[in-house]
């Protein structure tokens, strides 16, 4: 299907030219979806110019890693603008995710998802639920960066910027303003990440005080997500860190009545992607009976976002009629409440039949353009730096930390002006005085402060790595430990 003329714009002499859009159907259900949506943008009068590319599993099987060949990027490079079906990533190590590095290559810093409750229409146990998710895109635990330290031991790094929060949680508030939602949401799990979490708590607070007119409240992210869950009518906008909102806004879709049948932007300043937030679904991939819905909110999304917000609503509205007359796709048909079950393409059909109707129930919020993306984020000053030592990350199983604690104290003789101040494993500190009941894998910190007397700096740490690495003990991992303005850039050891 890649590569087939899947769309043919219906110009007329005094429109104006067509929005050149990357158009990706992915795998699985992607090319029946994609076409269905595509047909119906054409019934529409949507002026559109799309370049049709393979991104997704047959790019991964021809040895692209990422999925993306040289021809998408170039096509994305013209257009800056993706309309994008599901992707099956193969099994197996090596693959790295289509849409995180289309995120983060492009610098789509920001997801958004509306969800909202079509009851009857569509059942829930959660009527009432009308919220829109606001998802830090680029960083987080998703940056990707991961290690096996030791036989037991993997790493994944955390990674929160202020300048990548800032302008999250700014583009949330101007969504917000834009909508005229009166009530902006923060989750995080500041109360254990204080570092990474803090600061996006932080950053939301000082934002949300250049939103007087805004309601505000944080949540810790458990109980956040539980009370999404059980009380979704109380949020109305919610702004996430990437995983958090990853997983919450496919709990929001679900809760509403089916994650298939919702649609997301992912904005950046100099391009965006659209796509539904459901997988390829190749169990059912070729059988026509795929629910393009998703997709085609997406694609709704995308015209409003680029000047063609008139037939955005026309098609909205005409989906929305549909979904009202019961004609209803297999995964959300019921006997006792849809009229008639319909396949991928007669869903398509019986959208077109109702271009020019309007919704009895429902009105329209995807035709509604989002707001441009505000100013790049204020950098902040240099703060004076000062060390207080460093963090030494050990791959040993040689016995108990206090084996450990007398070996690591003697090799350090040996670059005097750091000393051992605490030992944790996993965290947890167990050394000095620690507890026979805490269980120990074969990773180890190695907490490194100042001697006395002694003024820490970087020049002192090789000695040390040297002085470890020649007794058997080579450090796996450093962390420096700094100050920034007299105020400590680490966390205290669990029960330290």
């Amino acid at each position: 299907m890649d590569g087939s003329p899947l769309f043919t714009p219906t110009l007329q002499a005094d429109t104006a030219a067509p929005l050149p859009v990357t158009i990706a159907p992915g795998d699985g259900i992607g090319p029946e979806i994609m076409q269905a949506t595509l047909t119906i943008l054409a019934a529409a009068g949507a002026q559109i110019a799309p370049e049709v590319v393979t991104i997704g599993e047959r790019s991964y099987l021809a040895g692209e890693p990422t999925g993306i060949g040289a021809d998408a990027w170039d096509s994305l490079a013209r257009t800056k603008l993706l309309l994008k079906g599901p992707i099956t990533t193969p099994q197996g190590g090596g693959y790295k995710s289509v849409n995180v590095t289309l995120r983060k290559t492009l610098g789509l810093f920001a997801n958004i998802r509306p969800c909202r409750a079509l009851h009857p229409v569509v059942p829930t146990k959660h009527p009432d639920l009308d919220v829109i998710i606001i998802r830090e895109n680029e960083e987080d635990l998703y940056a990707g960066i991961e290690h096996q330290q030791t036989d037991e031991v993997v790493q994944c790094l955390k990674l929160i910027s202020r300048p990548g929060t800032e302008r999250i949680v700014r583009y949330g508030f101007e969504v917000a303003a834009a909508a005229g939602i009166d009530k902006v949401s923060c989750f995080t799990k500041d109360n254990i990440m204080k570092l990474t979490d803090g600061l996006f708590h932080r950053v939301f607070d000082e934002v949300s005080a250049q939103y007087p007119a805004i309601k505000t409240e944080h949540l810790i992210v458990d109980i956040g997500a539980a009370r999404l869950a059980d009380q979704p009518g109380r949020f109305k906008l919610v702004i996430l860190p990437n995983l958090y909102g990853d997983i919450l806004s496919d709990v929001a879709a679900e809760i509403a009545g089916s994650v298939g049948l919702a649609g997301s932007a992912n904005i950046g300043s100099h391009g965006a992607l659209f796509e539904a937030i459901h997988g390829s679904a190749p169990d059912i991939a070729g059988q026509d009976s795929a629910n393009p819905s998703g997709l085609l909110c997406a694609a709704i999304m995308m015209l409003a976002q680029n000047g063609q917000a008139p037939v955005a609503a026309r098609i909205e509205a005409a989906w929305l009629r549909t979904l009202e007359d019961g004609i209803h796709t297999l995964d959300i048909f019921a006997a006792d409440r849809s009229k008639a079950c319909v396949g991928t393409q007669g869903f398509a059909e019986a959208v077109i039949a109702r271009l020019g109707q309007q919704p009895r129930q429902f009105d329209l919020r995807l035709s509604h353009p989002l707001p441009t993306v505000p100013p790049s984020p204020t950098r902040q000053p240099k703060a004076e730096k000062t060390m207080d030592g460093v963090d030494l990350f050990l791959h040993w199983s040689g016995g108990t930390p206090d084996d450990l604690a007398d070996a690591v104290q003697t090799i350090a003789q040996a670059a005097p002006g750091l000393r051992l101040a605490v030992i944790t494993n996993r965290g947890v500190k167990v050394w000095p005085k620690g507890r026979d009941e805490t269980f120990c894998t074969d990773h180890w910190r190695c907490r490194f402060m100042a001697a006395p007397g002694v003024t820490v700096s970087p020049a002192l740490v090789p000695g040390l790595l040297q002085a470890l690495a020649k007794a058997g003990l080579p450090a796996i991992k450093m962390e420096m430990l700094f100050r920034f303005d007299g105020t400590p850039g680490y966390t205290a050891a669990q029960g330290q």
